[in-house]
């Protein structure tokens, strides 16, 4: 099996290396990674052990960092190195300031783990919630290196439960302890062995809870809405948008829509443009062009078409859609907008993500199928005050009481 996952590594970097004339995160895929060992050795060479965060993509980066900035604020004299597998991450947060280094990484071929244990010598190795890769975990393994996994969560359709999966099981076996958000992956695990297990959140909660202690102002939004309600309706897909359109235009025309898809892309959005233009659709990048203020508030829909502003802009919303729900991943950050007392709406998608299942059993959040449906919810909660801030508070007191998880790890791992 080590060997069969060896050559996959392998065919997926030949994958890259054929994609990346046109696919645009193969490219900075391969790029990013350029002589990354050179600049690892001229960064770390001759500096003090470094503790190493390790998450895979953007997503992960924000449910980790309370835990790493909790650390450096406990132990300011030692040194942290990031890393990030997707360009999605890495590109956004390359000059993030609260890590010492910041670098991809590297493929997980056995000679690539090798070196890059050598260079970095870590004192202890942090992956949140998941990217388990077999090489890099057993030669930190082999070197001492104390493993931990933190607001990890699993489901038994994974590798690690099924039948033939010892070689996966054996990933886990590396960790000295895995932080698990729930008491139903806690069982999963002892399932198959694996006992080295602490329930104790999720840090996500964490993280939004201080993104909303310390909100972002966004002035270009006020002046859109120009103190009218919003439906804000985050990492849209074409699916999504597709049922959004025809649901908006039930709503009352005092409605306003702030749309934030996930996908950036020109195309993408000259899509939503073309299919939001009976409601005046406006990017956010022409706000501060050649619109007026007058032409902004008389506009219905409003387009994010630059990254890192949806958790701010739920701020300024009524009720929130979360997209996603549609896609065979399943739906986005739910949290981000709970925080701020929005009750929030997504398609039917959403089982695997525990929150999700919690809101909507509490009665903070509802889930749809069909165009219809979703017209019935966001119609009750844009006409019914009281419906909606009842909902909406059943939300944001369900973030503030699972907050406590970053507390939690830092006081068990021992740096």
């Amino acid at each position: 099996m080590h060997f069969l996952y060896n050559t996959g590594i392998h065919i997926y970097s030949l994958a890259l290396w054929l994609a990346s004339p046109f696919h645009t995160k193969a490219r900075l895929f391969r790029a990013g990674r350029r002589h990354l060992f050179k600049r690892l050795e001229a960064a770390m060479t001759g500096e003090a052990a470094a503790v190493w965060f390790h998450c895979a993509s953007l997503g992960e980066f924000e449910q980790g960092r309370p835990l790493l900035e909790a650390y450096r604020r406990q132990c300011p004299e030692h040194t942290i190195l990031l890393t990030f597998f997707s360009p999605s991450g890495y590109e956004i947060q390359k000059n993030y300031a609260g890590a010492d280094w910041v670098f991809y990484l590297p493929l997980d071929t056995p000679r690539n783990a090798r070196r890059l244990i050598d260079i970095v010598r870590p004192r202890t190795a942090i992956f949140i919630k998941y990217d388990f890769w077999y090489n890099i975990l057993h030669t930190l393994q082999k070197e001492g290196v104390p493993i931990y996994v933190v607001s990890a969560i699993f489901h038994p359709s994974q590798l690690f439960f099924k039948r033939y999966g010892g070689f996966f099981r054996k990933m886990l076996r590396t960790c000295r302890q895995l932080f698990v958000q729930d008491d139903y992956s806690r069982e999963l695990l002892a399932s198959i062995g694996i006992a080295n297990v602490q329930v104790s959140g999720d840090t996500r909660f964490d993280r939004v809870r201080e993104l909303a202690q310390a909100p972002r102002p966004m002035p270009h939004l006020d002046a859109f809405l120009a103190g009218r309600p919003a439906l804000v309706a985050g990492s849209t897909w074409p699916a999504d948008e597709d049922r959004l359109e025809a649901a908006f235009a039930a709503l009352p025309e005092r409605v306003k829509l702030i749309i934030a898809p996930h996908e950036i892309d020109e195309e993408h959005i000259a899509n939503i443009e073309r299919r939001f233009r009976r409601f005046g659709a406006v990017r956010y990048s022409a706000l501060s062009g050649a619109l007026q203020p007058a032409a902004w508030r008389e506009s219905r829909t409003l387009i994010l078409d630059t990254i890192g502003m949806l958790s701010a802009a739920y701020r300024y919303g009524a009720v929130a859609y979360v997209g996603g729900g549609f896609s065979a991943s399943g739906i986005h950050n739910t949290l981000e907008a709970a925080v701020y007392g929005l009750p929030v709406v997504f398609g039917p998608n959403y089982a695997r993500f525990r929150e999700a299942c919690d809101l909507i059993t509490q009665g903070g959040a509802a889930s749809y199928t069909n165009r219809k449906k979703l017209e019935s919810i966001l119609l009750q909660w844009f006409t019914d005050d009281g419906a909606r801030q009842a909902a909406g508070s059943i939300s944001r007191q369900y973030v503030i009481a699972h907050c406590g998880a970053t507390e939690t790890i830092l006081k068990a791992i021992a740096f």
